[in-house]
């Protein structure tokens, strides 16, 4: 409504100033003021466009009533390692995977959930005791409070098949949404994290607490172990 009154204002100015301008003029008739007088409507009709015409202010982007969770890799599980015999040995490994990369995002306002969505990265393995070429991998998501208490977790599967004369291969998987209700108005996303894993056993999540590492020419002549 404002908006149109200002542009209401400015239409009556305008037309109330030409018939002073005309009646200066109406005894000679000078080409170069007029020319100006053009030239000066013209830019002001510009101006009144862009101020008031067509043009589309952008939509403010929406934002979130506050941060979003963390979301990380547990790091005890964040890499898969299947020895035959649980024989911690690089000729012994039979499957492996790890977690290359986390993204994700979040949006909430006013008093509804959070709502989270997630891309994960996997690199995931063939090594020299596994036995085919098929594989199914499996992985958790958890929502946790600060507390680190779990208030949710549910497991995904993976299922490759590696081509002929590859050992390694890549997988994304995507986490349309994670739906995290809030007690109340003020309950923020920092209270939350998000964390994700391989479903280890507790053999796997101690090689992985040590930091043991294997080169990714993993059962190839040369291979060793890193601390």
């Amino acid at each position: 409504m404002r908006r149109q009154m200002l542009l209401a204002a400015a239409v009556m100015a305008a037309l109330t100033a030409v018939p002073s301008a005309s009646y200066a003029q109406s005894g000679r008739r000078d080409p170069e003021a007029e020319q100006r007088k053009q030239q000066e409507e013209a830019a002001k009709k510009r101006r009144q466009k862009e101020e008031w015409g067509d043009v589309q202010a952008p939509l403010p982007a929406l934002r979130n009533a506050g941060p979003c969770p963390f979301v990380k890799s547990l790091y005890d599980a964040a890499r898969y390692v299947e020895f035959k015999e649980g024989r911690e040995a690089s000729a012994n490994v039979a499957w492996s995977g790890e977690i290359q990369g986390i993204s994700a995002g979040c949006s909430y306002k006013d008093a509804q959930p959070i709502d989270v969505t997630m891309e994960i990265l996997f690199e995931l393995g063939k090594g020299p005791q596994s036995t085919g070429r098929q594989k199914t991998f499996k992985y958790w998501v958890a929502v946790t409070d600060r507390n680190r208490t779990v208030l949710a977790k549910e497991w995904f599967e993976i299922p490759v098949t590696f081509p002929e004369g590859v050992d390694r291969v890549y997988a994304t998987e995507n986490i349309g949404s994670i739906t995290i209700p809030r007690a109340s108005i003020t309950t923020s996303g920092s209270n939350f994290e998000v964390l994700v894993g391989f479903d280890v056993t507790p053999q796997m999540a101690a090689f992985n607490r040590e930091g043991k590492r294997f080169r990714l020419n993993v059962g190839q002549a040369g291979a060793t172990t890193n601390p």
